[in-house]
This record gives structure tokens, C-alpha cells and sequence, in this order.
């Protein structure tokens, strides 16, 4: 058994895999790190790896105190991965972006892909039918929005996501919810249709925490899988054992 664990910015996301079976999901506050994946270890004792893939501010020897129990694995931009990178500043591209990318070449080969991530930040990566990694963007994620809006301004809440009644908000919380929601899918599908101004065909794959919830606000037609990052960091892992 393997457990697959994902530091990100604002959560943890862990995963035990049977090979290629998804075992049990789970999501945690970095606080409870060791307790969780203390808890995990103890559940699932056949566990004999852990691989971690780590983007948030959480120190790499705390991992290390589970060595008595697993093997550690950490991917890093040393680890291989199935593609050729072209970023023009590599090393600073996101080791979580790299996983994916990963798992799109080796889930789907021979195509083009677009791996969309909604998290904290919304990311776009693309990868082309040669394995070339070519790159994307970055922008706020649906939380950050609405933060910035209760942050920057003087008098708006702090609301949490909700779609929109209608696209023209009556009230100030309607007129939030259509702005960043509306906004986001308005971002994603504009972003889509410029990649198809280059590229005929592509799969999308829709990723990350708000993967449900935006799945339904889309007009294009995606691949959505939330877990679609642990499965990466299993099969990114297979790779480099390989």
C-alpha cells in the first residue's frame, strides 16, 4: 500500500492507493499533520510508502519522524516526470503543477491536454500531444476572491461560495456571488476557448477543490476529477520507480 499526501496552500489532501485503487480520501488542516497521518498509518498498516508532493509551509522533517513506520519519497523538480519541460524559469515552476502535468501525459497519452487545478489559486497547465510542457497561467481561486473583496474594500462581507441566483445580483451578496462566480467560469471557459484558437482538439481536465462545484458552471465539456492530483502523485511515483 501506498499513502500520497499533498501539502497545498491552504490544505492537506492524502490519499491511500492499492496499486491503482483509490483506498480512502482524506483532507486535513496542516496543524493536525502528524496526528492525521499518524492516524492513517495506524489504519492502513501494510502501508510501506509514503510520497509527498509539497507546495504549502510545512517542514520536511516533520515527514521524516514517520520514517520508522514507511519509506519517505519526496517528488521535487529532481524527480523524472514523463514530459519535457519548456518553462522558461523551470525551477520555479510548482512542483504540485509538475504532478500534474505528470499524471496528463501518463493518463492520457498522445494528446493534447489542459489540466485546469482549482484550489487556492486557479492554474492552467499544458501539456502538448509530444510531451512538451509548455505552460499556462495563474489566477485567484474562488476563496482568495472572495477575501479580497471583504480585505481591499471597506464595507463588503466576507461571504462563501454560493451560485448565483441570477447573473444580475438585486443585493449586494447576490451581486458578490455573480461577480466571483460568474467571473470564474467566465475566466475558465475564456481561457479554453483561447487554447482552441491554437489547438483543434485537447482534453480538459478539471481538478482541485472546487472541482464540483465548477463543473456545472462550465459550458465546455471537461474531465472533472477532484482526486485527479493524488492519482497523479501515485503514478508519478510508478514512473520514477520504473
Amino acid at each position: 500500500m501506498l499513502l500520497t499526501i499533498d501539502v497545498g496552500n491552504t490544505r492537506i489532501k492524502a490519499a491511500v492507493f492499492e496499486q491503482n485503487t483509490l483506498v480512502e480520501f482524506f483532507v486535513f488542516t496542516k496543524d493536525v499533520l502528524l496526528t492525521e497521518t499518524n492516524y492513517i498509518l495506524n489504519k492502513f498498516q501494510r502501508i510501506k510508502k509514503i510520497v509527498v508532493a509539497s507546495v504549502g509551509n510545512v517542514e520536511k522533517e516533520l515527514f521524516l519522524s514517520f520514517e520508522s513506520k514507511a519509506e519517505i519519497y519526496f517528488i521535487t523538480h529532481e524527480s523524472k516526470f514523463p514530459f519535457t519541460n519548456l518553462y522558461t524559469t523551470p525551477t520555479t515552476l510548482g512542483v504540485d503543477r509538475m504532478v500534474l502535468a505528470s499524471g496528463a501525459v501518463l493518463r492520457f497519452p498522445n494528446q493534447n491536454r489542459l489540466v485546469i487545478d482549482a484550489g487556492t489559486c486557479i492554474t492552467y497547465d499544458f501539456i502538448d500531444a509530444n510531451d512538451n510542457y509548455l505552460g499556462g497561467a495563474i489566477s485567484p481561486g474562488i476563496r482568495l476572491r472572495y477575501q479580497s473583496l471583504n480585505d481591499y474594500t471597506a464595507k463588503l462581507p466576507l461571504l462563501t461560495k454560493k451560485e448565483p441566483e441570477n447573473f444580475i445580483g438585486n443585493t449586494t451578496h447576490e451581486s458578490i456571488h455573480s461577480g466571483v462566480i460568474n467571473g470564474v467560469a467566465s475566466e475558465i471557459d475564456g481561457f479554453i476557448n483561447l487554447y482552441k484558437t491554437q489547438y483543434a482538439k485537447f482534453i480538459i481536465i478539471l481538478t482541485g477543490g472546487d472541482t464540483e462545484f465548477l463543473a456545472i458552471q462550465l459550458k465546455n465539456t471537461i474531465f472533472a476529477n477532484s482526486n485527479f492530483l493524488l492519482e497523479s502523485l501515485n503514478q508519478t511515483f510508478q514512473y520514477n520507480q520504473k
